[in-house]
């Protein structure tokens, strides 16, 4: 009877301490909060400084806590996610996002290797949940999707009010599963309906091949991980073709790490050139990105295929060379991802994608909203499509003999 009684009175103090513990922790949380605002805010009537009132946070919080029904649903990491997720979301930027640590690391997988999904990428525009680009051969592509395509629902899901990392994990699944899109194509009034079957998406990084005997024909299918590697063996290959011109093909690429695409650019800009301009709001805050070469294809007659789904680093990389070299741009106008995106890590392994920079070419025009405009305008359809001619490609190749 002894230990019996012992046992109760630890398990009676373990609980205790338990819930001494946690209030202690959440009263040294609001306190901490409280006396350390997270940034000074100014007024925007006075532009002064202004306290940041964190009590109605808490007060929230306890009642919460103390008057939902279902109490087994109350999951308080999962609260302070939400509640991270509120606050990011409220500053109405579509690309500054909170993920957690699950997201963060499916975020990594995509730039880098394989996931499962129907491989395509989204973004948005126009404050619209939009296609930036289906994966070449992906079940996306294979099932008509095509860049520009407005997403109006995922399953029974309105995707009106949806962030991109919501929408892409609503998107993505289990090889063999399926998803329903329901989409608007531009220029149309009625809306498409596609079930795509999910599959694991390999990630294509580069092609090339030898066009009319002496054009290399290279195609970048996203500035990920692995490109800077892989453009330097087909560099290689290009030098010892036989090739005297190149036609760059960056239609359907949605970008990817500045560090790479600038690192392409060097193949095509002379050393010290610039590709880019990062403009944080302040003349003097300005970045410069510059040319490190090794500069080989810089004398080569270049020309560059651009279309809706070139966004971000395909639209850095085009623009410096229209702007540095004067290559003509053929194609569609482009997606118009301009701005700049710092990824910071916080300590429980979710992270922050925040808004800090817009883009801008070496002679100043900014990307963001209105992309690049092509030189030679050339319109794919979906009858070139079906019958699998590239208009676009052949008006290159056809420029591109007298240059």
């Amino acid at each position: 009877m002894g230990k019996i009684f012992k046992v109760l009175i630890i398990l009676i103090l373990g609980g205790v301490f338990c819930f001494v513990g946690y209030n202690y922790g959440v009263f040294v949380g609001e306190q901490n909060i409280l006396r350390t605002p997270p940034s000074v805010v100014l007024n925007p009537e006075n532009n002064k400084p202004q306290n940041v009132d964190f009590s109605v946070f808490w007060e929230a919080w306890r009642k919460a806590e103390a008057n939902f029904l279902d109490k087994n649903k109350l999951d308080y990491k999962e609260m302070a996610y939400g509640a991270v997720k509120g606050m990011i979301e409220s500053l109405k930027d579509p690309h500054t996002a909170f993920f957690t640590p699950q997201e963060a690391k499916d975020f990594e997988e995509d730039m880098s290797g394989e996931y499962q999904g129907v491989g395509m990428i989204i973004g948005i525009k126009s404050e619209q949940l939009t296609i930036i680009s289906p994966l070449k051969a992906s079940p996306a592509q294979l099932a008509g999707i095509r860049a520009g395509d407005k997403i109006l629902k995922i399953g029974e899901e309105d995707a009106g009010n949806l962030s991109v990392e919501k929408a892409a994990r609503l998107i993505k699944g289990k090889e063999g599963t399926k998803v329903k899109l329901s989409i608007r194509r531009k220029g149309e009034e009625k809306t498409r309906e596609f079930e795509i079957e999910r599959a694991v998406i390999k990630i294509p990084t580069l092609e090339w091949e030898l066009k009319q005997d002496n054009v290399a024909l290279i195609k970048i299918f996203q500035f990920n991980s692995i490109l800077t590697n892989e453009f330097r063996k087909a560099a290689s290959e290009i030098l010892n073709s036989g090739a005297q011109k190149i036609i760059l093909d960056l239609r359907n690429n949605p970008g990817g790490y500045l560090d790479t695409a600038n690192q392409i650019a060097g193949w095509f800009l002379e050393r010290g050139e610039v590709i880019v301009i990062q403009d944080s709001g302040k003349e003097e805050e300005k970045k410069t990105y510059k040319s490190e070469g090794p500069s080989t294809f810089s004398k080569y007659p270049t020309i560059i295929l651009i279309n809706q789904g070139s966004a971000s680093g395909a639209e850095i990389l085009a623009g410096a060379l229209r702007d540095d070299r004067g290559v003509k741009l053929i194609g569609e106008t482009s997606f118009g991802k301009g701005s700049v995106q710092e990824q910071l890590s916080l300590s429980d392994g979710s992270s922050l994608k925040v808004t800090i920079a817009k883009w801008l070419t070496p002679k100043g025009d900014s990307i963001e909203e209105k992309g690049l405009a092509p030189d030679i305008e050339v319109k794919m359809t979906e009858e070139d499509e079906a019958k699998e001619t590239d208009p676009q490609l052949e008006k290159a190749l056809e420029i591109i003999k007298d240059l």
